[in-house]
């Protein structure tokens, strides 16, 4: 699918309306083209069978589309969401009270499950199976345990840590989907269409050079477009071209492969303060400055995704073609540590 020369704005969209581009159905998603086909059988099938869904679990990297996968299931059921997150849920009357006021067939999403508290998780395990939740009222002998019945209800939870769940939690999930990194052309389909609706001009291979510089992730790909909308509209008129986007780009930091400032300097101090590595968790995390959980799950997916980096035993090592990005000369004594 190739436009001639670029692509027309649509309208432009009425105040308030543009803080989300997320696609309404799951015809409008791009991408993710057998969790998508294979969604579609279970909801139908639930709807004919004037059934709820069973509970799904949505994994993989931050970015891909969980959470508004979890809110087109809401759509395509014609049913209510309630959403939560994991870290917000710290007792277990906080998921109580979610759960005793959920209706019939609602969906709740609970965001980054595998931080929630783990007496809260032990609570959902007989609301996921028996739809009942068990209270203890009282303390000490007087303490009496209480059934209440709950509506049935689909659980819709997302993370990006699978390995962290618990497995009686993994288990009771009848619907589990892991989201992969997008291919440039259904980034490029996913620019297009966001473009069109911040109602801005952008050029075909414009959309394409950002696809491609997105590192995979639809998120990161309507970020740059947004950003590079601000260097159109004080450089082109609004226009975003092709040569606007690579001009863009090199004063945001973002590289030829995605990579951004911080993707670059977690190459650089394992390369030139490490020579390669390996360096451990910890001290990649003292020297930069950032969150192991940011490390772990923001940026190394896609340095090891990419060939960039590599987790051994004994730490993260570098990879010829990370030494090589750097212009840097790798330590053959290094290259080959057995893979994590």
């Amino acid at each position: 699918m190739e436009e001639p020369r670029g692509v027309p704005a649509a309208a432009s969209l009425p105040d308030g309306a543009e803080q989300s581009l997320r696609p309404a159905t799951l015809q409008d998603y791009v991408g993710q083209v057998e969790i998508k086909r294979n969604l579609g059988v279970y909801i139908e099938a639930a709807k004919n069978r004037n059934e709820c869904l069973d509970h799904v679990l949505l994994s993989g990297p931050p970015g891909l589309g969980k959470t508004t996968l979890a809110q087109i299931l809401a759509r395509e059921l014609g049913t209510g969401l309630r959403s939560t997150s994991g870290p917000t849920l710290e007792r277990p009357g906080d998921l109580a009270a979610i759960l005793t006021n959920l209706e019939a067939g609602q969906i709740l999403f609970i965001d980054e499950i595998h931080r929630m508290n783990r007496a809260a998780e032990e609570m959902l395990y007989a609301a996921m199976e028996d739809f009942k939740l068990d209270l203890i009222i009282g303390q000490g002998p007087m303490a009496r345990t209480v059934k209440i019945d709950l509506p049935r209800f689909t659980l819709a939870a997302a993370t990006t840590r699978v390995g962290l769940l618990s497995s009686p939690l993994r288990d009771r999930f009848g619907i589990v989907c892991r989201l992969s990194y997008y291919h440039p052309e259904e980034l490029r389909t996913i620019v297009l269409r966001s473009a069109a609706l911040l109602g801005v001009p952008i050029e075909a291979e414009a959309a394409l050079e950002i696809a491609r510089r997105a590192r995979g992730t639809p998120r990161v790909a309507n970020h740059l477009l947004r950003r590079l909308r601000d260097f159109a509209d004080h450089r082109t008129g609004g226009r975003v071209t092709a040569a606007l986007v690579g001009a863009g780009l090199a004063e945001m930091g973002v590289d030829r492969y995605g990579l951004d400032p911080l993707h670059v300097e977690i190459l650089q101090v394992i390369v030139h303060k490490f020579g390669g590595g390996p360096v451990g968790l910890s001290t990649l995390t003292a020297a930069i400055s950032e969150p192991k959980d940011a490390i772990e799950d923001v940026y190394e997916p896609y340095l090891i995704q990419e060939g960039f980096l590599k987790r051994t035993p004994r730490g993260r090592v570098a990879t010829p073609k990370a030494f090589a990005h750097l212009g840097a000369q790798p330590r053959e004594t290094q290259l080959d540590l057995p893979v994590a």
